[in-house]
């Protein structure tokens, strides 16, 4: 079973794939994500939805380019979830070193930037 979050057109940016490995940071909840080079990831006091506890996570990532559709996005396949449970959600590439889950109606959203950092 998956979740994932449609954002409203115009909202998404097409990207390269090889562009978005790094870390990934919310300054206001101080949540953030790294995207490994290898398709791993780590989050850490990351909240996923608007009714989401922040949460660590881990597991694996994939780029999914839809080509001329207006919404390229990070497939997140998270390690350890049981039968029943979400196993993955949808990360949205917003383009300028942005990525962001959301709600389907575009009345949340957790946006974050990428940092400088290594």
């Amino acid at each position: 079973m998956a979740a994932s979050a449609v954002l409203t057109a115009g909202c998404t940016a097409q990207v390269d794939a090889e562009d978005l490995p790094g870390l990934y940071r919310n300054e206001q909840t101080g949540g953030e994500i790294r995207l490994d080079s290898d398709g791993t990831f780590t989050a850490t006091d990351l909240s996923t939805g608007e009714h989401a506890d922040p949460a660590d996570f881990h597991g694996k990532w994939d780029f999914v380019d839809n080509g001329t559709l207006s919404y390229d996005f990070v497939y997140l396949d998270i390690d350890g979830r049981g039968i029943g449970e979400v196993s993955g959600v949808h990360l949205y590439a917003r383009g300028g070193g942005k990525i962001a889950f959301s709600t389907p109606n575009g009345s949340w959203s957790l946006v974050l930037t990428k940092s400088t950092e290594k």
